[in-house]
């Protein structure tokens, strides 16, 4: 049973030029950040970084060592600029190898597309010592060294990998959640929102406001552990709103 005092975290390093400069929207934080809270896991720290060898390093050297686990995005694709593999494996200390079974993989996948090519065989090369992450999606497999998950960049691969790897990492209790919504300011209900969730241990509230249809609103997400103080804590704000006057939308608006 999952140990009830043990949060376990992880952050996420998302590595691409693209991303900085505008050209690509990253979706990966959110559905990495879903995926881990099922597993009972905390997404803590967030870092993007260029195609950089050196800026990727230092991320990898400070996040893994802050974290339960460390996932990468991006980079490890057939082309001159995709030096993930190359950057972790410098974090390490260990050398680039190619993975027999990775080699196996996308020869199997490309003997109909055009054969395993010099280009192609680059996404068999891992940090010597790591394992695969298997990927469904393509014939590129991920990679795993210690507490470190080197996925690929694009979503629903991305995805793909995650699903590979559900239920294997030792993690926490799920974090569960429930959104309740009024049509008020939070700055009316600052008061209310702290002094419940100071009367409720181990939950969080948060509190993310809006302005639709010309007027002011706001969603109240309240996360906990323990889905009996989640009830408890979404019913005392529901009644403390409905008590100020403010018509509560379970499900938020």
């Amino acid at each position: 049973m999952a140990d009830p005092t043990r949060t376990w975290t992880a952050a996420l390093i998302v590595i691409g030029d693209e991303i900085l400069s505008g050209r690509t929207q990253d979706k990966n934080v959110s559905q990495i950040a879903t995926w881990l809270n099922v597993q009972g896991i905390r997404l803590r720290e967030v870092r993007v970084v260029a195609d950089d060898q050196d800026a990727i390093v230092e991320a990898v050297n400070i996040l893994r060592a802050r974290n339960d686990y460390l996932f990468t995005t991006g980079g490890i694709g057939p082309t001159h600029d995709d030096i993930t593999v190359d950057a972790i494996a410098a974090a390490l200390g260990v050398e680039v190898e190619i993975h027999e079974g990775a080699r196996a993989m996308l020869g199997g996948y490309y003997e109909t597309r055009g054969g395993l090519t010099e280009a192609r065989l680059r996404m068999a090369r891992v940090p010597a010592g790591a394992s695969l992450i298997a990927n469904r999606m393509s014939g590129a497999p991920g990679i795993r060294h210690g507490n470190i998950f080197i996925m690929a960049g694009v979503p629903h691969i991305t995805a793909g990998m995650l699903e590979s790897l559900t239920g294997t990492l030792e993690g926490g209790l799920p974090l569960l959640s429930a959104t309740i919504g009024c049509w008020v300011a939070e700055s009316e209900i600052a008061d209310l929102l702290g002094n419940t969730e100071r009367a409720h241990e181990g939950c969080q509230i948060g509190s993310y406001p809006f302005f639709r249809e010309g007027r002011t609103g706001a969603n109240f997400v309240v996360r906990s552990t323990s889905r009996d103080a989640l009830d408890a804590c979404v019913a005392a704000l529901s009644a403390g709103l409905e008590q100020g006057g403010w018509t509560v939308h379970p499900g938020g608006i």
